[in-house]
């Protein structure tokens, strides 16, 4: 761990653990022109990654994902202990706390920070009790799991100083509403547009269709593989790659495996590389049953990849169908087929990916990024 100075703008993250490296890299990013000092609370994070001297790193250990509740439970304990103790120790001269890629269910840290007199602030980038109903949905667990992650982020969120969310939409997605006036609208994506940029046009491009991202049930990934033979009986010379990890990675790989090589998986891409393989894609498809604001459909509207997406998160904020992508009404396998044929055969599609382009360019720069995270903490100084 890298000790800091005591002096100046201190500010303590406590990000989602195991966490999604590349998106507390960008927060911590679009933080440090911010603050002095920040103390960055999470797990499995590459030391590697930690570019400023400002900044210190404590790593929390978090291993097994174990699917019952009886050894969930005590682990999910066990780790809220440990943020609690790591916070005690390095929040002393911290303006605020911020829970970041966390679904509002750190109660026990929010209650020593708010115990400690510290301004709190939850980045809300999903909701915990949407994703414990997809996942757990039909089995015995269900009720109790969604009923005590809804009372853990009714708590948090009451106790919070401050709610930041990626759009308006996800404030009744989120059942957020009673909030309103500790809710601020901010995002911290940003885009290296020399990186993510189009190398290929469109006509360029094979009629391949993508997803890349975690193989998990909230993302709707296996809704996708049972559209692909559907698409193929329509447009039999479209092809898809499947490019990420997770939980699914076994049922993806068998449904590959009866694909007839009309899928492959590439297994997960090192983001290095996914500016490679967005410019082979002629569309990306995201069939998500809940989202924030996906990174991945930003990266592919850069490099001129149109988005096939369900109206979930912040989605409908960006994607405007017909003029930035497109938007399919569920992700049923049927609807992900038939809007997947529908957005191949669409007569302007270059003109689409143009638009796309041109948005993220407008709305996704770094220096915006940190404007609004600049007033958030500037805001603290007055509201409690």
């Amino acid at each position: 761990m890298r000790e800091i100075d005591e002096r100046g703008l201190k500010i303590c993250v406590v990000a989602g653990i195991p966490p999604l490296n590349l998106l507390v890299l960008n927060f911590v990013k679009v933080l440090a022109p911010i603050v002095d000092k920040l103390v960055l609370i999470t797990g499995n994070y590459p030391e590697r990654d930690v570019f400023s001297p400002k900044i210190k790193l404590v790593n929390i250990r978090n291993d097994g994902q174990e699917q019952s509740i009886f050894v969930k439970i005590p682990r999910f304990v066990s780790l809220q202990s440990k943020i609690v103790y790591h916070l005690a120790k390095n929040m002393s001269r911290a303006r605020a706390v911020i829970f970041f890629l966390e679904g509002g269910t750190s109660l026990l840290p929010m209650l020593a920070a708010r115990l400690a007199g510290k301004k709190t602030i939850i980045v809300a980038t999903y909701s915990s009790s949407q994703i414990a109903k997809q996942l757990h949905e039909g089995s015995k667990q269900e009720v109790f799991l969604v009923t005590v992650t809804s009372i853990l982020e009714r708590l948090n969120y009451g106790l919070a100083s401050r709610i930041v969310v990626y759009s308006p939409i996800l404030v009744r997605q989120f059942g957020l509403e009673k909030h309103r006036h500790k809710i601020s609208i901010a995002h911290e994506h940003f885009l290296n547009f020399d990186k993510f940029k189009i190398r290929k046009t469109l006509d360029q491009r094979d009629t391949l269709v993508g997803y890349i991202g975690r193989l998990s049930q909230e993302k709707g990934i296996l809704n996708l593989m049972e559209a692909v033979p559907k698409v193929v009986e329509t447009r039999e010379q479209t092809t898809f790659l499947v490019g990420g990890d997770g939980p699914l990675r076994p049922r993806v790989e068998e449904y590959v495996n009866r694909s007839n090589d009309k899928v492959k998986y590439v297994g997960w891409i090192p983001h290095e590389e996914l500016p490679e393989y967005l410019n082979r894609l002629r569309l990306l498809v995201l069939p998500s049953y809940t989202e924030g604001l996906p990174n991945i459909m930003l990266e592919a509207m850069a490099c001129g990849t149109p988005v096939l997406a369900t109206p979930v998160g912040a989605i409908p904020d960006i994607i405007k169908d017909g003029q930035t992508g497109f938007i399919m009404e569920n992700n049923s396998p049927e609807c992900v087929a038939e809007n997947i044929v529908r957005a191949m055969s669409h007569p302007d599609l270059g003109q689409i990916a143009h638009n796309a382009r041109a948005l993220v360019e407008k709305e996704f720069t770094y220096d915006a990024a940190v404007e609004h995270y600049r007033e958030i903490l500037d805001s603290l100084k007055q509201k409690t």
